[in-house]
């Protein structure tokens, strides 16, 4: 139970009554954000560090907003790891700063929007766990933006197995989940921890009814919309058609996309269906039925995610949206620089780096 305590350790109490009831500050806050957004790398940046050596981008970065970061870990990790550390805390203070600036309804949605990397972080220490990866290797890939401490989590990375993590977040919303984990249904409890978040991110929002509130579920909404449509394109090509084999993996709450209606079609009949949505237009130069990789579509996709949440956060200026799109747009920063950092070090061509990214 001691550690159980912790996990939530010096961030400060996220559900207090106090906190979603108490008055909002949207003007603040969305002008402290949009300092924050203008701070973020300039789309010029990535050519040229496509061009730098591991060194030189980590010195490039050195001179950005992770500067802080980089100075406080470079003595103890160095190449892509020192990337990676920095990256995951640059993230982390980033997101905490947004609650800390926040408050009333505006602090609750952000928190439960941030509630992702929770589930991020419970995913990579079972992952990490199942494969026998390093403490340090899975500590590197945890990201505190959630409500659990980057401490506690260290603890749990520190457990020697996957059952003594699990048990030792026994009075988490996770845990009956959890307990269902028997080493061979890594992929099914992962998916169903997406479906817990987005399940209380929805009831987070509740009913909307303000403009901004109508907003911003539909950019979560869109969200998950963009997730089916990757898990259905990924099954198609892997020639999954049953409906009781693609539905468990569906999340439930997409903006346009019917799942069930789209999951027993023909590969054929499947992309012609998709022209009747919104995402042709991003997707139909890259579905034909010679498609080998869907990198391509995948970028598309986030990309028309990051334009919709930027064009939508201009319709309702002060409000969350602003807040939730910058949120997006420093996560696809720090993953692209990410993508940089480990395509340098395993010796990717820049041509391949370059197609994994993101950039607007």
């Amino acid at each position: 139970m001691r550690l159980l305590e912790r996990l939530w350790g010096q961030k400060p109490s996220r559900k207090s009554d106090k906190k979603i009831n108490g008055t909002s500050n949207y003007p603040y806050a969305v002008t402290r954000v949009r300092a924050m957004k203008s701070k973020l790398l300039p789309k010029e940046s990535y050519p040229r560090l496509l061009n730098m050596g591991i060194d030189e981008i980590t010195r490039f970065i050195q001179e950005s907003e992770y500067k802080n970061d980089v100075d406080e870990l470079a003595m103890k990790y160095s190449g892509g790891d020192l990337a990676e550390h920095a990256l995951n805390r640059n993230l982390a203070l980033t997101y905490d700063k947004l609650v800390r600036i926040t408050a009333g309804e505006l602090n609750y949605l952000i928190v439960a929007y941030l509630k992702r990397y929770d589930i991020w972080n419970v995913k990579t220490l079972l992952r990490g766990k199942l494969y026998n990866a390093s403490v340090e290797d899975i500590v590197e890939s945890l990201i505190a933006a959630g409500e659990f401490t980057y401490t506690s989590m260290s603890e749990l990375a520190a457990k020697a197995t996957y059952q003594e993590i699990i048990e030792a977040l026994k009075y988490t919303e996770y845990y009956p989940l959890l307990q269902k984990f028997d080493g061979t249904n890594l992929a099914y409890i992962e998916n169903e921890l997406d479906k817990i978040y987005y399940t209380g991110l929805f009831e987070a929002i509740g009913k909307p009814r303000s403009k901004d509130r109508k907003l911003f579920v539909k950019v979560v909404r869109l969200e998950v919309d963009v997730k089916n449509l990757i898990n259905l394109f990924r099954l198609k090509k892997a020639g999954v058609m049953q409906l009781d084999e693609i539905m468990p993996l569906m999340i439930e709450g997409g903006l346009e996309l019917k799942p069930e209606k789209l999951a027993p079609l023909p590969y054929d009949e499947f992309v012609n269906e998709l022209q009747r949505t919104q995402y042709w237009d991003v997707i139909s130069g890259v579905t034909g039925p010679d498609m080998t990789s869907l990198t391509t579509l995948e970028s598309r996709l986030t990309r028309y995610y990051l334009e919709s949440s930027t064009i939508l956060s201009h319709v309702s200026p002060i409000s969350v949206l602003p807040i939730l799109d910058y949120i997006i747009h420093k996560n696809n920063e720090a993953t692209n620089l990410r993508i940089i950092f480990r395509g340098k070090e395993g010796g990717l061509s820049d041509e391949l780096i370059k197609d994994q990214l993101v950039v607007i």
